[in-house]
């Protein structure tokens, strides 16, 4: 009997109504960035996005709660999108276009909290990286340019392709996963970053140019990792940029409920 594919879930990316729109433009969207869920179907996984459940529409949520997708699904990932408002952690916004979006960190949230409980196995991408560190009590820099002195370039027009170099220590989880020399630049474009770090996570990887974190990894069980760059925009065998797929093994290995 063929085992079943793995279950994995994505948190939604949310549109929020424009004022004064019509039609789609004047409704709530929930989505996902198709070259995500492609990049963990290509190792033959199945892919749920899980909408957000706000209360305030015709779902009940003590009919259909996150922790029933925590209980059903094998892993979670958290993609990449808006601003972490800076009030999650204790902060006023320095700029109106900094406050991010409230409704989406409380969602993901409880997502993030939902599928640690189960013992869920967690990829963080990007702004993903951000919220678990956020979620587990640390803080982050609002604006790498006007916060961070030694800053070299996050944001560049080039969103999907723009690159820059990484290093990890001997005590990187990432020194197993590349036992060998490998190109170590990756498509990494955000203009906040992990400032302080949560209880219980270490650093894995920084960027090369200003030491600026890039990746982080919780101590113990469950699986959780951070990457602050986008690995699914990682052609599968360009050479110029580091091959993550050994990074997604791992956390389906994770979800299998093997040793990684």
């Amino acid at each position: 009997m063929a085992r079943r594919p793995l279950r994995i879930g994505l948190s939604a990316r949310i549109y929020h109504p424009q004022p004064g729109a019509s039609g789609l433009q004047s409704k709530s969207l929930q989505y996902l960035e198709q070259s995500v869920a492609h990049w963990v179907m290509s190792r033959d996984v199945m892919v749920f996005m899980i909408p957000s459940i706000s209360g305030d529409g015709m779902i009940h949520r003590s009919s259909i709660r996150l922790s029933d997708y925590a209980g059903t699904l094998d892993g979670l990932i958290l993609q990449g999108g808006a601003d972490i408002s800076p009030q999650c952690y204790g902060e006023d916004p320095r700029h109106p276009d900094w406050v991010g979006d409230r409704q989406r960190d409380a969602y993901e949230m409880e997502l993030f909290h939902e599928f640690m409980e189960a013992g869920r196995p967690i990829l963080g991408i990007c702004r993903g990286c951000q919220l678990i560190n956020v979620a587990l009590g640390g803080t982050l820099y609002q604006d790498i340019e006007t916060q961070y002195e030694q800053a070299a370039v996050h944001v560049h027009p080039d969103y999907d392709k723009y690159s820059h170099a990484i290093t990890w220590g001997d005590d990187s989880g990432f020194g197993k996963l590349y036992p060998e020399p490998v190109e170590r630049k990756v498509v990494s474009i955000h203009h906040q970053a992990i400032r302080t770090l949560g209880k219980g996570l270490r650093v894995e990887a920084r960027s090369v140019d200003d030491q600026l974190i890039e990746a982080i990894r919780l101590e113990g069980k469950p699986y959780v990792l951070g990457l602050q760059w986008h690995p699914e925009f990682h052609p599968p065998g360009f050479a110029g940029l580091l091959d993550c797929t050994p990074i997604l093994d791992e956390f389906l290995n994770a979800a299998r409920g093997r040793r990684w």
